[in-house]
């Protein structure tokens, strides 16, 4: 984009996808230049349990955790547009995806292995990475994945050497071209 845009959020953005996609960082980026409410629905089932999600993983099991992400999703998904993070995995249910297609549009940000790894290799806060072989998990979670993050609305493909506000203009430009989300118009 060569300026600045003037816009006005219709529906909720849901960021999907892997973690170490940028879900958080341009999704906050993404929501100032909106002018909306950023939420991470992560750091929302955090709140309501006073738990990490890794303690919630631990003690309850993901059935548990995906069964109050839905709740969190729905409830979120009814307030005011804004630009909504979501866990790697919430968008892997039918039914989250249909509550997301009612009430707002999936942007899958999408990145590749190595990018991912990069992003996420030395964080120990990434439950379904504590394993033997922590990149061979999350090769076979994105391999697991992408048929579901497919199904997104807009798909917005990152690369190593975006910077944030690059990927987030590219977001916003995606929105725009879909029609329907994102009025916008130059200044």
């Amino acid at each position: 984009m060569d300026g600045p845009l003037t816009t006005r959020l219709k529906k909720t953005v849901v960021l999907v996808g892997m973690m170490g996609a940028g879900k958080t960082a341009i999704g906050n980026a993404l929501a100032r230049a909106l002018g909306v409410p950023f939420i991470d629905s992560d750091e929302e089932i955090e709140k309501a349990a006073n738990m990490t999600v890794a303690e919630i993983f631990a003690r309850d099991g993901e059935p548990f955790f995906r069964l109050k992400e839905a709740q969190v999703l729905e409830r979120l998904l009814s307030g005011a547009p804004c630009v909504l993070s979501t866990g790697g995995g919430a968008y892997l249910s039918e039914e989250n995806r249909q509550a997301i297609a009612r009430a707002g549009v999936a942007v899958w940000l999408k990145a590749d292995l190595d990018l991912l790894w990069q992003r996420v290799r030395h964080k120990n806060t990434r439950p379904l990475l504590r394993t033997e072989n922590p990149r061979e998990t999350l090769r076979a979670l994105l391999d697991a994945r992408t048929p579901a993050y497919a199904q997104a609305e807009v798909v917005v493909e990152g690369q190593a050497d975006y910077s944030i506000d690059e990927m987030t203009q590219k977001v916003l430009r995606a929105l725009v071209d879909h029609g329907g989300i994102v009025k916008g118009s130059e200044p």
